[in-house]
């Protein structure tokens, strides 16, 4: 799974999922056959990390889930707090306190016929918790992954924005099917006039000269991680360009990662058979793993 590789842990078979005001095992869990999510991919969600007993970044992820919703005309029917109230009772039930990932969900609801338009809605959204237990792979952070340049290319705001987080994932997933075809790990995009977008699953980043660049941001989805990195390279002197750059410009470059909430900082060793760095993650990268470590550490200590 290249940049979501994980330490299997067995206690995930026996989580406890919040489905809809209800908290239930994991084989119990269910939503119907015509809920909004499911016959249209039509909804929201975000991936969290829970960290020390806390909610990592999630101002940022909220902010996200709203902007997101409100986009599409959703009214989640609750206010954030609310939201985080939810989450923090699925963690509870779940005797959950850090190293967890979890996956929240929002769809516009039920149906009372397969169709489209939200008049034929019937309740509100519908709402999903899913904690698990996941540590991402420390071999994976130091080896890093290879990356390849898909035919799938990136939309513009004026069909599907692609900064929006929507369970209509069908253009990443179609890049995902192609780069697994090729033999790479991430399927890198570039958007609609031909420059570097973004990575299927993750954001896209660059190093060259000890400059880190990485694409305007209008094409790929709003990371929050991606954000950070930028906040952290400009807190550390670290020069940072948001701008336009061809896949040329990837293959000679002297060094690439990717971002996510899960993994944080993964290396690219390759793109489209170019070896980045000796093919060994780079000396920038590395630092950055470090910083970016180091600042979820500070802002999220144990409690007491």
């Amino acid at each position: 799974m290249g940049t979501h590789e994980y330490n299997a842990d067995e206690r995930n078979e026996n989580i406890l999922i919040y489905v809809n005001g209800e908290i239930v095992p994991r084989k119990d869990a269910r939503v119907s056959v015509f809920d909004s999510g499911f016959l249209l991919g039509d909804g929201v969600w975000e991936g969290i990390r829970y960290h020390n007993k806390q909610l990592v970044h999630k101002d940022e992820h909220f902010r996200r889930l709203f902007e997101s919703a409100a986009a599409i005309g959703m009214d989640f029917g609750k206010s954030e707090s609310e939201l985080e109230e939810i989450i923090q009772q699925t963690l509870d039930a779940n005797q959950m306190e850090s190293d967890i990932h979890l996956r929240f969900i929002v769809s516009r609801g039920l149906k009372k016929t397969p169709y489209q338009h939200p008049k034929v809605n019937v309740g509100g959204p519908t709402i999903v918790v899913i904690p698990e237990y996941k540590i991402a792979s420390e071999d994976v952070k130091k080896t890093g992954i290879r990356v390849g340049t898909v035919s799938v290319r990136r939309g513009t705001s004026k069909s599907q924005d692609p900064k929006w987080n929507t369970l209509s994932k069908l253009n990443c997933i179609v890049a995902c099917i192609e780069a697994d075809s090729l033999g790479y790990d991430e399927g890198l995009m570039l958007d609609v006039n031909g420059y570097v977008s973004t990575c299927n699953s993750t954001n896209f980043f660059i190093v060259r000269q000890d400059e880190v660049w990485t694409s305007t941001g209008e094409y790929c989805l709003n990371g929050v991680t991606r954000g950070n990195i930028i906040r952290l390279c400009k807190k550390n002197d670290i020069p940072v360009f948001e701008r336009n750059f061809h896949v040329e410009d990837c293959h000679s470059a002297d060094e690439a990662f990717v971002t996510g909430t899960f993994a944080g900082v993964i290396p690219v060793v390759e793109i489209d058979g170019h070896e980045l760095s000796g093919g060994e993650r780079g000396e920038l990268t590395e630092r950055l793993q470090e910083i970016y470590k180091k600042d979820i550490d500070t802002l999220y200590p144990p409690s007491d």
